[in-house]
Order: structure tokens, then C-alpha cells, then sequence
């Protein structure tokens, strides 16, 4: 397994000295598109992004997966996690937004330089400077075809380990709808007081705001306590695998587990730290799953020190798996979101 003690001191080694925001605050931060004339990333506005010839698509995915930063062979691991997500949002019709927590500079180094990526996506975080933290943190990419109007990030107060939510606004002509999305790694372990509640009160906040017909929030929500349960309809927010028919106690809804070191898996159990909860009557779930499970490296060499060293039974990727929702702007009369199985086939 992981040595967490020397995860934890190599973390503290690169805290930052010095922030240039307040907590709780709204931080806002650019966004990048790569640009072939230069072969470079360069930061965006919404004045300086051309308006597509084509219709704006409604109806758009979320992917949302941490990538375990404490093993070792990030770059191998991270490779082919990349290569799944290109392979699973190309076999699909609608444009995506993937979500990312537990990146690491070499992380964001091979996300810039993958061909997919640089053709079809804009990506918030070129490095670490816009994390609390000087070792790890989120990032989230956004199909060219959607209409972002804003990016910023809010850090929480009430955390220990330097957490906080990436918002990307979308603002969609027709409907007239402005959606906002939040990427976000909420406090991993227990802590007391509890740091979670307050982590998804802030960011409920942003998402229920004047002028925001919908939000959508996802990551890894570190659920592992009973109050995790209600966190969602505490403040007034819907989660995507209850709606479609999931139930809190099943393995189908598991994402934390499967693939962790088996002494973890056997001290903890399996269990469902990652989620997508969403809100607004301009905002429909029309489909949700899983993703990612089973995911393996490809260098047999480094399967094999997964397995010897690491204690996984399998050269697996992560130790999460991935959530994915499929989701319908709309305007004019409300319809009712179906309940039940999912709606759309992804």
C-alpha cells in the first residue's frame, strides 16, 4: 500500500507560503485553447472565443474521475486513463465536460499534450497555480462546442487539506439558460467538527444563485460517513444515481473499492465516494453510470510492481471508478425528470 505517512510530508514539503485569495471568496481564473499557429496553450475569453457556425447542443455529458496521486508510475497510469475518457466521450454523440481531481503537474503536462485534447477541448489549468495546494489538486476540460462565460474557483475555510470548487459557467442562447458547473475533491477522512457539510453548503450556494437556471457538481465527495447520505437534499440538490433508480447500500453504485490495495478494500469495504448532484428546473438527468472499472496500464513490467508492491490485485489505473451523467438543458414549460433506469443509453 501507499506509505501515507510520506504522501502526507511530501504534500506538507510543497505547501505554498503565501495565497493571493481570500476563502470563501470568488477567484476567477482563466481558461486555455490551444492554438496550432503557435503549437501553444493560450488563455481564453468569451470575446476572444469565435461563435461556432453550428447549432449550440443542449444536451451534454459529465465525466467525473479521481486518479489516485499517492501510487507511483503517474505517467503510465495517467496515459491511459486519458486514452479510456477519449475513447469512451468519441463513441458518444454529445460534446463532454470531464471533471479531474487528484491531478498532478505531470498530469496536466500530458493533458495539454494529447492530440484529442488540444483539438476538440479547453482545459482550465495549465499548472498549479490557481490550487491551494503546491503538490495536487482539480482541473476540468470543456468541449469547444459549449458555451463557457465564465470560470472561477472559490477555496474553502472549513478544510485541512486545502479543498476547493471549480466553476465553469455555461450560457446557452436557446433556451436563454446559464448553467453552472462545479468540479470539486471534497475532504477525504474523518474530521470533527465535520468539514464536508460545509464544503457542499458553500458550493450549493453558487449553484442556487440568482441568474442560474441549473447547476450540476461532481467528484470525489470522500463519502464515508452516515451524513454523507443527505448532504444532497440538505441543500436542496438532487444526486443522479438515486434519481435513476440507484440505492444507497448497492454494489452497482459502489465507486471506491474495486480496485484500491486489497488491505484497504478489505479494512474499508467498497463504497460510493464519487457523485454528481445537480439542481435547477432548466436542468435534467437523463441518464447516468459508471465508468473506469477494470481499467488496467499497459506496461506489463509496471503491472506487475502494482501488484508486488503496492498490494492491488490488478495494474489498475486508480482506485476509483468514474461517474458519468448525461444532461438536458431546457426551457419553456418544465417536464417532469424521469425516474427509474436510465433514460439515455451511454
Amino acid at each position: 500500500m501507499p506509505d501515507l505517512q510520506k504522501i502526507i510530508a511530501l504534500v506538507e514539503s510543497k505547501r505554498k507560503t503565501s495565497l493571493p485569495w481570500n476563502r470563501q471568496e470568488v477567484v476567477p481564473q482563466p481558461y486555455y485553447t490551444f492554438k496550432p499557429e503557435s503549437q501553444s496553450w493560450k488563455p481564453c475569453t468569451t470575446e476572444s472565443v469565435s461563435a461556432s457556425a453550428h447549432p449550440t447542443p443542449t444536451t451534454f455529458n459529465v465525466l467525473s474521475w479521481n486518479i489516485d496521486f499517492m501510487l507511483p508510475y503517474e505517467d503510465q497510469r495517467m496515459t491511459v486513463a486519458l486514452n479510456h475518457l477519449h475513447e469512451l466521450t468519441t463513441r458518444n454523440s454529445h460534446p463532454s465536460i470531464i471533471f479531474l481531481n487528484e491531478m498532478l503537474e505531470s498530469d496536466l503536462l500530458l493533458i495539454q499534450s494529447q492530440p484529442w485534447i488540444r483539438s476538440s477541448y479547453h482545459v482550465t489549468d495549465l499548472d498549479k497555480e490557481h490550487w491551494e495546494s503546491g503538490h495536487y489538486g482539480t482541473t476540468t476540460l470543456i468541449h469547444h462546442s459549449l458555451p463557457i462565460s465564465r470560470t472561477f474557483r472559490v477555496h474553502y475555510s472549513a478544510t485541512k487539506m486545502e479543498r476547493d470548487g471549480l466553476f465553469v459557467d455555461l450560457t446557452f442562447a436557446n433556451p436563454d439558460r446559464t448553467i453552472r458547473l462545479c468540479n470539486t475533491h471534497l475532504e477525504s477522512l474523518i474530521a470533527d467538527p465535520p468539514l464536508r457539510p460545509e464544503q457542499v453548503k458553500t458550493t450549493a450556494k453558487y449553484l442556487h444563485e440568482s441568474g442560474i437556471a441549473g447547476g450540476i457538481m461532481g467528484g470525489d465527495f470522500n463519502a464515508i460517513q452516515p451524513f454523507d447520505r443527505t448532504l444532497h437534499s440538505d441543500n436542496n440538490l438532487k444526486d443522479a444515481f438515486l434519481v435513476h433508480g440507484g440505492n444507497e447500500d448497492d454494489d452497482a453504485g459502489y465507486t471506491w473499492g474495486q480496485m484500491a490495495p486489497v488491505k484497504q478494500r478489505e479494512m474499508f469495504g467498497c463504497s460510493r465516494m464519487d457523485k454528481l448532484f445537480f439542481c435547477g428546473d432548466a436542468l435534467e438527468c437523463i441518464g447516468f453510470e459508471r465508468f473506469g472499472l477494470g481499467v488496467k496500464v499497459e506496461d506489463k513490467a509496471v503491472e506487475k510492481q502494482l501488484i508486488e508492491v503496492e498490494g492491488m490485485d490488478g495494474g489498475w489505473v486508480t482506485d476509483h471508478a468514474g461517474v458519468w451523467g448525461v444532461f438536458k438543458v431546457i426551457g419553456g414549460d418544465i417536464e417532469k425528470v424521469g425516474q427509474g433506469k436510465s433514460a439515455a443509453k451511454m
